[in-house]
C-alpha cells in the first residue's frame, strides 16, 4: 500500500478515510505504524463530532498466508467479524500500490480473494453462507429460513450474524426504531445486522440496513450478501441480484464458491491523528 501521510511529529498515527456507497471507514496499517487500537480508541475515532467519525474501524496487517490480514470494529468499540465494503476499499487500494490484478486477505470471516473487476470496481469472494442456527449463531433450535419473529425474517451468517425482513416498502420501514430493537432480540446472543428488503425484480432488490454496534448505515457489504443470500434462499430471486441501498447500488452473485460482491470504492482523504488526542486517550 501506498505511504499515508505523514506528520513532522513521530508520535502521530496516520490513517485513511475510506468509503464504500457512504459505508465509510478509517482505516489504520499497522505495517507502518504498529500501535495497538484499543477499544477506547476505536470508540473515539467513530465519534463523528470528537474524532473523525465512520461505521467501521478497519486495521491493516502483514498476512503471513495472504497478502494482508484485517480486523474490525464497530463504532461503538466492539469488534466485528467481518465488513465487506471496508474489505472492498483496502483491496482496491492494495491492487492500485501494487499492480496486482489478485490479492487474498484473511479476516475472521476466513480467507478471502479480491480482483479488480475493471471500470472502478472491485469484487470480494465474502465466502460462503453460514444458514444452520448454531453457526450464525441463533441462541435455539429454529428454521433460520422462517424464524419464529414478528415478521419471519431470514437468518444468515456472513461474518456477522444478519437478521432479514421482506417487506412491502423498505422506504416506509422505521428503521431506527426497529433496527435498535431486533438487534438486541434474544434470539440474537451476540446482536445482530438487521436489514429490510422489498423486491424490485427478479434480479432486484431494495434493501436498508441497521448495524450493530453502529447504527443507521447507508450501505453494508456482508448486510447486501445477507440480503440476497436470502432472497434466494427463499425463492424470491435468482442469485445473481442488484441491491439499491441508500447509499449506491451494489452487485452481489452467490456463486458455487462463495458470495462474490462487487462495488464502488472511493478514498476520500489520508491524515494523521495528533499526539494530543492520542494522549488524550491514556
Amino acid at each position: 500500500m501506498a505511504a499515508m501521510a505523514q506528520t513532522d511529529s513521530p508520535s502521530g498515527l496516520p490513517f485513511l478515510k475510506m468509503h464504500g456507497l457512504g459505508n465509510d471507514f478509517v482505516v489504520v496499517d499497522a505495517r507502518q505504524d504498529a500501535r495497538a487500537i484499543t477499544p477506547a480508541l476505536a470508540q473515539a475515532l467513530g465519534d463523528r463530532h470528537r474524532g473523525i467519525g465512520f461505521d467501521q474501524l478497519a486495521v491493516i496487517e502483514a498476512g503471513t498466508d495472504t497478502d494482508l490480514r484485517l480486523t474490525f470494529w464497530n463504532a461503538d468499540g466492539s469488534t466485528a467479524g467481518a465488513c465487506g465494503n471496508a474489505t472492498r476499499c483496502i483491496a482496491a487500494r492494495e491492487i492500485e500500490a501494487t499492480g496486482k490484478s489478485h490479492i487474498t486477505l484473511r479476516t475472521e470471516r476466513g480467507v478471502l480473494e479480491a480482483v479488480d473487476a475493471g471500470n472502478g470496481l472491485t469484487s470480494v469472494n465474502m465466502g460462503q453462507p453460514v444458514t444452520d442456527w448454531q453457526s450464525i449463531p441463533l441462541a435455539e433450535a429454529c428454521d433460520t429460513l422462517n424464524l419464529p419473529i414478528e415478521g419471519a425474517p431470514v437468518a444468515t451468517g456472513m461474518g456477522n450474524p444478519h437478521c432479514t425482513f421482506f417487506v412491502e416498502d423498505a422506504d416506509a420501514v422505521d428503521l431506527s426504531a426497529l433496527g435498535a430493537r431486533y438487534e438486541h432480540h434474544p434470539l440474537y446472543p451476540e446482536r445482530t445486522n438487521v436489514q429490510f428488503a422489498h423486491i424490485i425484480g427478479p434480479d432486484h432488490l431494495r434493501m436498508r440496513v441497521w448495524e450493530r454496534g453502529v447504527g443507521v448505515t447507508l450501505a453494508s457489504g456482508s448486510s447486501s450478501c445477507a440480503v440476497a443470500v436470502a432472497a434466494a434462499r427463499r425463492g424470491l430471486t435468482g442469485r445473481k441480484v442488484r441491491l439499491t441501498l441508500d447509499g449506491g447500488e451494489i452487485e452481489i452473485d452467490w456463486r458455487d464458491d462463495g458470495v462474490w460482491m462487487t462495488g464502488p470504492t472511493a478514498h476520500v482523504f489520508s491524515g494523521t491523528l495528533t499526539p494530543a488526542f492520542l494522549d488524550s486517550l491514556t
